[in-house]
């Protein structure tokens, strides 16, 4: 991927800069993770039950799969810091509006309007991030900004959850619209002044969905991904009922596993800058290794606490599939990098739905690692044909030339 045309960098300090995007991650990662710790206190608020409660997280999550595409493709022409301030706007008012929420039908729809910038966000300052540096560190600028959403699941999750139980569950939504409006004003001052890519049109980024190594790319991320929900969704639970802890010891457990996913972001980024594809069938091959342990980990703490970490570790793969979009995507960027959110978390349905399924049918709390094993071998496995189906073709050219 080339560098956005017509940005002015003379001025611009990339560390600045990715600090900036990095703090809309951050926000995002907040909210996407903490609305789970808040659902038993803002379930009792709003009068309702825990599973029906539980529709709000997936409302949120509707409005990210809905919206990366659709604000790709409709805001094409727009100048991609313009773009940024405007989605953390939109982002910080959602939020406020779910702080403000009287009523369950309300905050349906005040979650799904928070979860519509999310994947243009981080599509669009994956894109700006990466057009700031060399190529050949560009996965590292990219994992630089995912790192605000894997802080996130360290710092900003158990504040946003301690502030919610101290002040009432709407303070821990309403801190994530300062956090959001915080991430507008640093855009505003440090992000590079742009112009649109010359041709840029709502036609030309729909282009993506005609390449056959975007949809395999996402297909990757929507299956291989799914691994590593299937398990984080039901650990809690799993620490209750197997490992038999105090509830004290999960938000610990939680932490462990959010250190590892930060770890793993920025290693992976570092190895994919050297070595991109090599490094995502190494992350998923890890993932599947990890999840397989789960299930006999399970029963000790400690044993726990490493398998843990070594599943968020895992999770670093995204930082690889954000770049291989860039790679295959051509000249519809920003739909391509925004999708990449879209498959993330159709992802983070697939795996606790499947997850569920193998606990209900009686195979126990430890079966979701077996689940998670499989969907990352899966992910693997789209990887291999995704490289295959290049290779083919890149020798039909050859042989052609």
């Amino acid at each position: 991927m080339t560098p956005h045309p017509d940005s002015d960098r003379s001025a611009v300090h990339p560390g600045l800069v990715m600090t900036a995007l990095a703090m809309g991650g951050f926000a995002i990662g907040t909210t996407e993770f903490a609305t789970m710790s808040l659902l038993p206190y803002f379930s009792a608020g709003l009068g309702i039950d825990a599973p029906t409660a539980g529709h709000v997280i997936s409302a949120y999550a509707l409005g990210v799969v809905v919206g990366a595409p659709v604000i790709a493709v409709l805001a094409a022409k727009l100048p991609r810091r313009t773009l940024l301030i405007g989605l953390m706007a939109m982002f910080a008012l959602a939020n406020s509006l779910s702080a403000l929420a009287p009523t369950y039908h309300w905050m349906l729809l005040f979650r799904f309007l928070s979860g519509l910038p999310h994947g243009a966000y981080f599509g669009v300052a994956a894109l700006v991030a990466a057009g700031l540096v060399p190529p050949n560190k560009r996965t590292q600028a990219v994992s630089r900004v995912m790192a605000g959403l894997t802080i996130a699941t360290v710092i900003g999750v158990p504040f946003a959850n301690g502030l919610g139980q101290l002040l009432g569950w709407r303070w821990g939504f309403g801190v994530v619209a300062v956090l959001a409006l915080t991430t507008a004003v640093l855009v505003w001052l440090y992000a590079p002044h742009d112009r649109p890519a010359e041709g840029a049109s709502p036609l030309r980024e729909l282009g993506a969905l005609r390449r056959s190594q975007v949809w395999l790319t996402l297909a990757t991320g929507a299956i291989g991904f799914g691994g590593l929900f299937a398990v984080y969704t039901y650990v809690a639970s799993t620490m209750l009922a197997v490992t038999h802890v105090s509830p004290a010891l999960v938000p610990v457990i939680l932490g462990i596993f959010g250190v590892g996913l930060t770890i793993g972001n920025l290693g992976a980024g570092w190895a994919a800058d050297r070595a991109l594809m090599p490094t995502g069938a190494a992350m998923f091959a890890w993932s599947a290794v990890a999840l397989a342990l789960y299930p006999f980990a399970a029963g000790n703490i400690w044993a726990l606490s490493l398998v843990i970490f070594l599943i968020g570790f895992g999770g670093g793969v995204g930082v690889v599939l954000q770049t291989r979009l860039m790679d295959v995507a051509g000249d519809a960027q920003t739909l391509a990098a925004a999708l990449h959110h879209s498959a993330f978390n159709l992802a983070n349905a697939l795996g606790p739905w499947l997850g569920g399924l193998a606990i209900a049918a009686g195979y126990g709390w430890t079966s979701t690692g077996w689940v998670g094993c499989l969907l990352a071998l899966g992910g693997l496995a789209i990887l291999g044909i995704s490289v295959a189906v290049e290779r083919r073709t890149t020798t039909r050219l050859c042989v052609a030339i």
